[in-house]
């Protein structure tokens, strides 16, 4: 092909992107309304507009098409013959519009309609179950569904795009994950009444813990995180459990001194089934997270949800 060829292309192509050439929705819904109605005015109040920016956006729309649209006169207003055949094209263009407004309704509706959640199992224990009855007043149809484990596989399922929000309990967050920080928590050392700790009247050395075999959550999941971080890789496994209830069981029953959060105790510690022991110059706080995916803020229910963690 000639330059000269290439050049009358470019010339007959008008310039700039689509949604500076066609006109806007409104003003294709005005257009529709005065070939309906026979009236700038009554297309004006229809759309809830006044009649002089009605007249203004038909000439805008005019001049952006280069031809008369709508011949005005004191009986009315009616399309030019271009104005008839843009107006052809301007329905299916808005009903093209409208069904793509259903779509993203529907999609919205179907997002809306159900949340997954992921958690850790402490927070899903002891947190979220009053999270989500505040949720089910404000989101009556909205269908939850909770995944509990430990925190590397909540990360794992919102990676996997298999939940929507997820809540965790370690020290840091993991890879390709966002996060807010909802709230705090600490880490304690009980036992059952009977055992020897149970009556000390000095703190635990940090020392004596890591050498001693504890009823441990097993490795991933928060607690156990923030316990290594703590006696630097050193504690020692009695049992690895892997939920918050059959740890505490365990310790209750008499099998040995466990570590557990401080949320998940209250109620042992207050009937004596289980006493807190001190611990000396060992840091057990921690953070409590919601996650989601890396650049997908939380929308609809799990924005909802993530607001209630934090009243």
């Amino acid at each position: 092909m000639s330059n000269t060829a290439g050049q009358e292309d470019s010339a007959r192509t008008p310039a700039g992107s689509l949604a500076h050439r066609v006109p806007d929705l409104g003003a294709l819904e005005l257009l529709l309304a005065v070939a309906r109605l026979g009236s700038l005015g009554g297309a004006a109040r229809e759309l809830g507009i006044t009649q002089p920016a009605a007249s203004s956006r038909i000439r805008s729309m005019e001049r952006q098409l280069g031809v008369a649209l709508v011949d005005r006169s004191p009986r009315g207003s009616r399309l030019t013959d271009a104005g008839a055949l843009v107006t052809d094209w301007a329905r299916r263009i808005v009903e093209a519009a409208e069904a793509f407004d259903a779509g993203a309704q529907a999609l919205k509706d179907r997002r809306d309609s159900r949340l997954r959640v992921a958690a850790s199992m402490t927070i899903a224990e002891y947190l979220l179950p009053g999270w989500l009855l505040a949720l089910r007043a404000q989101r009556p149809d909205t269908a939850v569904s909770l995944l509990a484990g430990n925190s590397a596989a909540v990360a794992e399922r919102l990676l996997a795009d298999e939940a929507d929000l997820g809540f965790v309990e370690g020290l840091s967050v993991p890879s390709g994950l966002d996060s807010a920080v909802i709230g705090h928590d600490r880490l304690i050392v009980v036992t059952a009444p009977a055992h020897p700790w149970a009556r000390r009247r000095r703190p635990l050395a940090a020392g004596e813990l890591a050498a001693t075999p504890l009823i441990l959550r097993e490795r991933g999941s928060g607690t156990r995180q923030v316990l290594d971080a703590a006696l630097g890789g050193l504690a020692r496994p009695l049992i690895e459990l892997s939920s918050t209830t059959a740890v505490k069981a365990a310790a209750v029953g008499g099998a040995g001194p466990a570590v557990l959060s401080e949320l998940a105790v209250g109620e042992e510690l207050a009937m004596r089934r289980l006493v807190s022991v001190p611990v000396a110059d060992v840091s057990l706080a921690r953070d409590l997270r919601a996650v989601w995916p890396t650049g997908h803020r939380p929308a609809g229910p799990a924005r909802d949800l993530l607001s209630l963690t934090r009243g």
